[in-house]
């Protein structure tokens, strides 16, 4: 008998038994994928949060369906309209009245109408304005009512509208057919201009006084980040004539000298007369702004994931997460806003919306001198960026996408422009490590919920947060990021800021961001309570002769407005908290805390002209009546019209009682920005956050979080490697699985 093939056979099958063997093993000590349980919490959700939704694609379609039929006047699309002609700027959803609402989802009343706000500018009338009309009931509509004379008492003029980015295109189409041609051999010869190497930044407010539409233009090359290359060239624009025809040059100014206009800049270059400082041509990736980095890809940075899911539920407008749940929403003016907040089952506050976000530059430059960008009015919302997961946000966050009709009659889809996310902020929330006496470790992580868009307005990226601790805590901050603003550098320059490049002036600049609280504390009405310290001298009473200082606590009740209002540097009590009618356990009034986190600059002083449009950044706090009529803090036709504001803030104080009452909270955060070396090419996040807290204060009869499940206790006499007594010793089987991480995507530069 051969042998040999026997033999053959029997290897290859020991081979292939071995083979297998391994696979199976490889296979049981392989991760297994995460599974997503649901989350471990009552749904509350049951339609009521959508009477605050943002407005639909149909709704907004209907809406401009029903503008165009009823009105009897031509609307153009904005993105093509002239400032002649008709056109709807934006839609948003009309919040309807606080009473209202709170009788549907608090007394069974019956659901308010759905209604839409349309901004509408009429350019082709006898006398051009802007009308603000309500438009209803959605999502078919039959009634329009224009609220523009009851918002703001009276028409809102023309001059006052918001710059739509088709005028920026007008001008830049005015400024290189008419404007640049005026100054040939100038424009080739220093700017070394070929019609597209050239980009234009606009300054606001635009003039001295109360109809003037008057704005500087500086140059820039056109490279990535031009922000940082300014060429020293500015251009006073006068477009306050409807006809672009019209549209002249008021002013220009080059290197530190003013001229009447182009032909004069070109009549003084080619005498020789002109002081020129040529810039260096920098390559299209911009060189020093270049935001592409100088180093290779290395190993990957952390990433968190949830082994068994998100602990947090989205279902519509709605989110919730252990014991928090609140409505959402994207204003296109302020941006991200929040309404029916909850803890515990219980309305802790209405709304918390974002108001605004100030800029005020120095230089001596002409356009950097007078810019102080309100950005609500080129729109918070309407410029809200995609988010790149991994960056931006974690990459397995939740992503919700947000629609808008501005710039346009059709709606347009912002794609993940939120997210939501559950962050491990790797600290603990609160922990005790006891060695005397007993001995025992108890401790609980600080996992909160966070909610966040970004906003980039220009040169700035703001990242907008709303935070959920599980102790009952909310915080909203702001960090900014993005490009620094730059001036030409000559002259003194260095009084306004520091050098950041050859010819790059970093200016001087505060930042101020204003917030609507509008708390109810167990209740609409609450009252203003203030508490704080003082060292008072006492004897010992152990021993008479010897004295001894000791904090006590002081109270005060804030009765009044003006009371409740303080000013931006001044000292403001330490603990000031809205109170409820209602007592704790202990006898205390439940209350919410109000904590400011800021390092603002200087306010702009109250004798100047445009002061009262920005009034609000005044006070870092102030306290006032809520009323229907007074739903924001500024308006967004302030930054065009800052002489004769819209709105004034400093108008809502007005010394009226706000004990027992539905009472708001505006809040004031900010920073001074000296940029330096470091932000090229860009303005980094840390440092660069301010904001607010709302704490509990005597609101529960003890910490909440103390109900936790992500507690954790354990003694000296338990066995705490057991998974039935340390949660944490349970991690190796419950978080050791394989999470999915989907292909990535991005689809921000659709659409342009």
């Amino acid at each position: 008998m051969n042998l040999k093939p026997v033999l053959i056979l029997l290897g290859l099958a020991l081979a292939t038994i071995f083979a297998l063997v391994c696979v199976l093993l490889t296979r049981e000590r392989s991760p297994r994928s995460c599974q997503h349980l649901a989350p471990e919490q009552e749904d509350t959700e049951d339609g009521q949060s959508l009477v605050f939704a943002d407005l639909t694609a149909e709704e907004m379609s209907q809406v401009v369906w029903y503008l165009r039929g009823q009105l009897g006047v031509p609307l153009v699309e904005a993105w093509r309209a002239k400032p002649s002609e008709n056109c709807i700027a934006w839609l948003d959803v009309q919040v309807p009245a606080k009473a209202e609402v709170l009788r549907f989802l608090d007394s069974g009343g019956a659901r308010p109408p759905r209604e839409a706000l349309a901004v509408l500018y009429f350019g082709q009338q006898p006398e051009p304005n802007i009308t603000e009309l309500v438009v209803g009931p959605l999502p078919g509509p039959a009634y329009h009512r224009d609220v523009t004379v009851r918002k703001y008492g009276g028409k809102v003029p023309y001059h006052r509208r918001p710059t739509l980015p088709v005028e920026y295109k007008q001008i830049g189409a005015f400024l290189k057919s008419r404007v640049f041609p005026s100054a040939p051999a100038f424009m080739q010869q220093v700017m070394e201009y070929d019609g597209a190497n050239l980009a234009a930044v606009t300054a606001a407010p635009r003039g001295f006084q109360s109809g003037d539409r008057v704005t500087w233009f500086v140059l820039f090359q056109n490279v990535s980040g031009f922000f940082l290359h300014p060429v020293g060239l500015e251009v006073l624009v006068d477009h306050s004539s409807l006809d672009i025809s019209e549209w002249a040059v008021s002013r220009v100014f080059y290197n530190g000298q003013y001229y009447r206009d182009m032909v004069q800049l070109e009549s003084a270059y080619v005498q020789g007369r002109v002081s020129v400082e040529k810039v260096r041509k920098a390559p299209r990736d911009g060189d020093f702004s270049s935001m592409k980095p100088r180093a290779p890809a290395a190993a990957p940075f952390p990433l968190q994931f949830e082994p068994q899911g998100p602990r947090y539920r989205v279902r519509s407008n709605q989110v919730t997460f252990q014991g928090w749940s609140f409505a959402f929403g994207m204003s296109v003016s302020r941006g991200l806003r929040l309404f029916d907040i909850r803890h515990k089952g219980e309305r802790v506050a209405y709304e918390i919306s974002v108001q605004e976000a100030l800029s005020v530059y120095g230089s001596n430059c002409p356009a950097g001198m007078s810019t102080r960008y309100m950005d609500g009015s080129f729109g918070l919302g309407r410029y809200t960026s995609p988010l790149v997961p991994g960056v931006d946000c974690p990459y397995l966050a939740t992503f919700v996408d947000t629609l808008s009709l501005s710039d346009s009659l059709r709606p347009k889809k912002r794609k993940a422009s939120l997210c939501i996310f559950e962050q491990n902020l790797g600290s603990p929330l609160r922990r005790h490590y006891s060695n005397l006496q007993s001995l025992y470790y108890g401790g609980l992580v600080n996992s909160a919920l966070v909610l966040r868009s970004i906003a980039t307005v220009g040169n700035y990226d703001y990242v907008w947060d709303f935070i959920f601790y599980q102790n009952g805590a909310l915080e909203g901050k702001v960090q900014a990021t993005g490009y620094p603003s730059s001036s030409f550098l000559h002259g003194d320059g260095l009084r306004y800021g520091n050098r950041l490049w050859e010819h790059t002036l970093g200016t001087i600049h505060t930042h101020s961001v204003n917030y609507k609280v509008d708390l109810d504390v167990a209740g609409v009405k609450n009252s203003l309570m203030a508490h704080d310290m003082v060292f008072e001298m006492t004897q010992a009473p152990w021993s008479p002769e010897q004295q001894m200082e000791r904090p006590r606590l002081t109270r005060k009740v804030l009765d009044t407005e003006d009371q409740a209002a303080f000013l931006l540097h001044s000292k403001m009590p330490r603990y000031i908290y809205f109170a409820a009618n209602s007592k704790n356990k202990w006898g205390h009034q439940r209350g919410y805390r109000i904590q400011i986190t800021s390092s603002a600059g200087d306010h702009i002083p109250e004798a100047s002209s445009m002061e009262r449009a920005i009034s609000w950044a005044r006070y870092q706090l102030a306290v006032t009546r809520r009323k229907e009529e007074e739903p924001t803090s500024t308006s967004i036709y302030n930054q065009n019209d800052p002489w004769t504001p819209t709105v004034a803030f400093a108008d809502f104080i007005n010394n009226e009682t706000i004990t027992n009452q539905d009472l708001v909270a505006w809040i004031t955060a900010g920073f001074l920005h000296i940029p330096h070396s470091e932000d090229i090419p860009n303005t980094v996040t840390v440092g660069n956050s301010v904001g607010f807290l709302l704490r509990p204060y005597n609101y529960y009869d003890l910490d909440p979080s103390i109900y936790s499940q992500d507690g954790v206790f354990f003694t000296s006499e338990q066995d705490f490697t057991a998974c039935e007594i340390n949660p944490l010793a349970c991690l190796p089987k419950t978080a050791s699985c394989l999470p999915n991480f989907p292909p990535f995507t991005f689809d921000g530069f659709r659409n342009m």
